[in-house]
């Protein structure tokens, strides 16, 4: 039986955003229309779609089944589309990019200033949570991440490494001259993520040292710099951050040296979008030069 392509999109909609009125908003239509479009869905189908539930509308198993399948001809629409508009020759329309906060507060910010010079016609958007992103909603096109996902039907690139050390602010490290191993900053108030709120084992950096107790805690690492560079205690820091942050110093460098990775991260979906593979391009490229020149500015 030939599916009606709008019952299809209406459906995509409300699986991408988890919420029948979300979804509505996005199509420019009446919630009820959107509720009635989907239980036609599920009538035809003679099963059910989606289950209601705190977090709002969740596919079942048959729902992730047609998910894939919707998601596979949207994406060769919207493909077919621009290769009609010759997509791909340049960047225009808007990208949502998603990334952890060290990255969105310290590389993006110059990074995607520079491509918006470059490519006047594109809007970016970046949206800096400290969480994974779920690209199968659409809640962002493409993400940043500091792990591969071992899940999902994705396409990963590797950006590049990255070096992190302890930091304290220059005040501080006067103050307490004494320490000279890492055992010795038992002594000195830590400064990290709160423990319960670290989403990838890869942030867990405080681990190495074996510190049970982090008196000053934040998901955000932004939060956490602010508070180093206040003296308010020791702490792990990105060696692309601290050209910002001239207060902050490296110390025990020859003992505790960190090397984590960026990966890019995207729908197969979208394999075959052309603009999108270009942006994708261009983002690599630039981060990794970012990357190099912050870390040299940090080492000289």
């Amino acid at each position: 039986m030939m599916e009606n392509w709008d019952d299809l999109r209406i459906f995509l909609a409300v699986a991408q955003a988890g919420s029948l009125t979300i979804a509505a908003q996005v199509l420019k239509i009446d919630p009820a229309t959107v509720s009635r479009r989907i239980a036609r869905l599920e009538m035809v189908h003679a099963t059910p779609l989606f289950s209601k539930s705190p977090k709002g509308y969740e596919l079942t198993e048959a729902g992730h089944g047609l998910l894939a399948h919707v998601d596979v001809a949207q994406s060769s629409l919207n493909a077919g589309l621009g290769t009609l508009r010759g997509d791909g020759e340049g960047l225009t329309g808007q990208i949502r990019i998603g990334a952890p906060d060290g990255c969105a507060n310290f590389l993006l910010p110059q990074v995607c200033g520079q491509i918006t010079k470059d490519y006047p016609e594109l809007d970016i958007q970046i949206v800096a949570l400290p969480r994974v992103f779920n690209l199968t909603r659409r809640e962002a096109d493409m993400a940043i991440g500091v792990s591969q996902p071992t899940a999902g039907r994705l396409i990963v690139q590797k950006i590049a490494d990255y070096r992190l050390h302890l930091a304290a602010s220059v005040a501080l490290w006067d103050k307490f001259k004494e320490p000279k191993s890492i055992n010795d900053l038992r002594g000195l108030p830590m400064v990290g993520y709160v423990q319960d709120m670290i989403f990838d084992k890869e942030l867990d950096y405080l681990e190495p040292l074996d510190l049970r107790r982090v008196q000053l805690a934040s998901n955000s690492i932004s939060v956490q710099m602010n508070l180093l560079r206040q003296g308010a205690g020791v702490g792990i820091v990105h060696d692309f951050a601290l050209p910002f942050a001239p207060e902050l110093q490296r110390i025990l460098m020859d003992q505790l040296s960190l090397t984590r990775s960026f990966f890019l991260i995207c729908s197969a979906d979208d394999r075959h979008n052309r603009r999108l593979n270009l942006f994708a391009k261009v983002l690599l490229s630039e981060i990794r030069g970012e990357i190099s020149r912050l870390e040299t500015l940090a080492n000289g």
